[in-house]
């Protein structure tokens, strides 16, 4: 099966190089593109704290991708676990997702904060954050997920 994405917007701001870890500062434009669509499509999303923004790792080249298992970030202290056991870039399809803050909806602008992508990447989706959605019941994550996540935001 063939699944064909076509990307509704692009990051533009923040961050130029990727590098991991300080994002929770990091402030950027999610800009719509103009061709596609207008204004209408982001009407409400301002009565929303937070937007789940799904995007491309577009800089991420096929042979680096990963599909069995590697130690997060190379760091020899934490476990081999499964590429679907955690959230690196070098993913089958290439696919981040990140909840941020949204600052403001200008036009076809969504301006947020603590978005973890760089500048020029494609965005594939938008959905408002709704509290519904998080994780229903207690959850849990294993420590070196916490010692990762430490300095991420």
């Amino acid at each position: 099966m063939l699944v064909e994405l076509q990307p509704v917007a692009v990051v533009v701001g923040g961050r130029t190089e990727v590098v991991d870890d300080d994002w929770g500062r990091e402030t950027a434009v999610i800009r719509l593109d103009a061709d596609r669509f207008g204004p209408e499509a982001l009407y409400g999303l301002e009565a929303f704290s937070h937007v789940e923004v799904v995007y491309h790792f577009d800089r991420v080249p096929a042979e680096k991708i990963e599909t069995g298992a590697r130690r997060p970030r190379g760091n020899p202290d934490w476990p081999l676990v499964g590429i679907f056991a955690q959230r690196g870039k070098n993913r089958p399809n290439r696919l981040g997702l990140s909840r941020c803050r949204i600052l403001k909806v200008d036009g076809l602008d969504v301006h947020v904060e603590g978005l973890d992508a760089v500048d020029g990447t494609p965005v594939l989706d938008l959905k408002p954050y709704m509290a519904e959605f998080g994780p229903r019941g207690a959850h849990r994550q294993p420590e070196w997920a916490t010692e990762l996540m430490r300095d991420y935001y």
